[in-house]
């Protein structure tokens, strides 16, 4: 197996360790951002659902502030975010480089998309189970924990699974900020020195990783689905 390994991917084999070093920055990358992008983006995506018109706590204004804001970083795109934001990535993790470097970024790259997700996963709750928790006196708080929570589950952890898997791409640009991972690992080692077995390694690596993160995905997505 050792021998099949080295015929097939020299250059990666003279330092395997590299390629472990990179697999644990894409996954750190990747689990940290998440876990923020998750916690944001649902706060945005219930709030953008709960107070559109006719939404159980509607208010214009904060809808259409959010929803103009969550549009703009939507557009911008991520490796021009990394470079607005890097005062700000200094001020918050005390450093423009490394894996923490590019955290920031990464949440706020991939929140916007997220909340997008959350806010389309709420909307085909059915009105009336609503209409009917309102109907027996459940405030804002329990409809938005009982109804549209519980019953988006589903859709939910399919649309953290599309973004999980987005964020996974967006850690191949976390490069250009020296954060390293497997864009970096195929680029700087690969790429540049016309080694293509170190590139197609980390491409097998990724879609491994994907298809895990894809697998998991659906599979909570099953479970939930009444």
């Amino acid at each position: 197996m050792h021998e099949l390994l080295v015929n097939l991917f020299p250059f990666v084999m003279k330092k395997p360790e590299q390629l472990l070093k990179s697999i644990v920055e894409t996954l750190q990358m990747t689990a940290w951002s998440g876990a923020f992008m998750f916690v944001l983006g649902l706060a945005l995506g219930v709030t953008l659902t709960v107070t559109r018109e006719g939404g159980i706590l509607e208010n214009r204004p904060v809808y259409h502030v959010l929803d103009k804001v969550i549009n703009l970083f939507r557009s911008i795109p991520f490796v021009i975010l990394i470079a607005l934001l890097m005062n700000l990535t200094k001020l918050i993790m005390g450093t423009r480089i490394g894996v923490r470097g590019v955290i920031v970024p990464l949440i706020v790259g991939s929140t916007p998309f997220f909340a997008r997700q959350v806010d389309a996963a709420l909307a085909g709750v059915d009105k009336g189970l609503v209409e009917a928790a309102q109907s027996m006196g459940v405030g804002p708080l329990g409809i938005i924990f009982r109804v549209y929570l519980k019953e988006g589950t589903a859709a939910i952890a399919r649309g953290t699974t599309i973004t999980l898997i987005n964020l996974v791409g967006l850690t191949a640009m976390s490069g250009y900020v020296g954060a390293g991972g497997l864009g970096d690992y195929a680029i700087t080692y690969g790429y540049n020195y016309n080694r293509m077995d170190i590139v197609w390694a980390a491409v097998i690596v990724t879609v491994l990783i994907v298809s895990v993160v894809q697998g998991i995905g659906t599979l909570i997505a099953r479970k939930a689905t009444h």
